[in-house]
């Protein structure tokens, strides 16, 4: 677990977008990442326009919006991510061979590599995914990629634990670069390699324990001091009768303060 500042992580960090996003993070002193999945574009930019100053990541999962288009979902997004300094991940989870997920990352409707700083993948399928995706963001556009692995998930009876959660680690460590951290529960080691992985963990509610789908939340503050980095927070901040900026800027004060604590230690 590092107890480096984002500030100091970032001036050494291998990957572009990793250590723009550090540098965001200490500037704009925001650790929060809004996942908001919603049934139109006009509630996804409404609900951004919000909560834009309080986070440093937006998650989102376009492939859920009915009324998609680049001209008007993507482009708009991209103005209010540079109105309020975040990035932007894309949900995708890729699941699929290199080949194909090259596809899918490049092309069809989304198009996501022209517009997602980030993105992730499983490792079901092996280190291929890593390098097709990696190809294809080259092949795509000359702004830096970032790829996150889920190593850990936050659904109750997830797979996604022992043996498997270490192999996806592994598959991780073939790229410095493009692989720049894991969707995790916890720190995932590997800085006496020399690797400086970004947490992201989803699942993080101040209120809830959990929902009748299967979803476990654990608080800010336990979340941060196992080695999470970044907090996905997502119904916590806009579910019926919560208040967008009421809860954007309580998320980002908890956030924030435990990262503190967690680099003072």
């Amino acid at each position: 677990m590092s107890t480096l500042s984002y500030k100091q992580r970032a001036e050494v960090h291998p990957s572009p977008v990793a250590s723009k996003l550090l540098k965001l993070m200490h500037e704009k002193e925001t650790n929060l990442c809004a996942s908001l999945d919603v049934g139109s574009t006009k509630e996804l930019l409404d609900l951004v326009e919000v909560l834009g100053p309080h986070i440093c990541l937006l998650k989102t999962h376009v492939d859920i919006l009915p009324d998609f288009s680049m001209e008007g979902t993507v482009k708009p997004l991209k103005e209010l991510a540079q109105k309020y300094n975040f990035l932007i991940f894309e949900d995708r989870k890729f699941a699929d061979i290199g080949n194909t997920v090259k596809l899918q990352y490049s092309s069809g409707v989304h198009r996501i590599a022209e517009w997602a700083d980030i993105t992730n993948a499983h490792g079901v399928t092996g280190p291929g995914i890593v390098q097709g995706l990696k190809q294809a963001a080259k092949e795509t556009t000359e702004e830096p990629r970032g790829l996150l692995m889920l190593a850990e998930l936050s659904s109750k009876g997830s797979l996604a634990h022992g043996e498997y959660t270490k192999g996806t680690v592994d598959i991780a460590k073939t790229d410095k670069e493009f692989v720049i951290g894991f969707i995790a529960q916890h720190d995932m080691g590997g800085r006496n390699e020399g690797f400086d992985w970004l947490i992201m963990t989803p699942g993080v509610g101040l209120d809830d324990k959990g929902d009748s789908l299967g979803q476990q939340y654990r608080t800010v503050k336990d979340v941060v001091s196992t080695g999470s980095d970044i907090i996905i927070v997502g119904r916590g901040l806009f579910a019926k009768g919560r208040d967008p900026n009421v809860e954007g800027a309580r998320y980002r004060k908890a956030g924030w303060e435990a990262y503190l604590n967690r680099i003072s230690q």
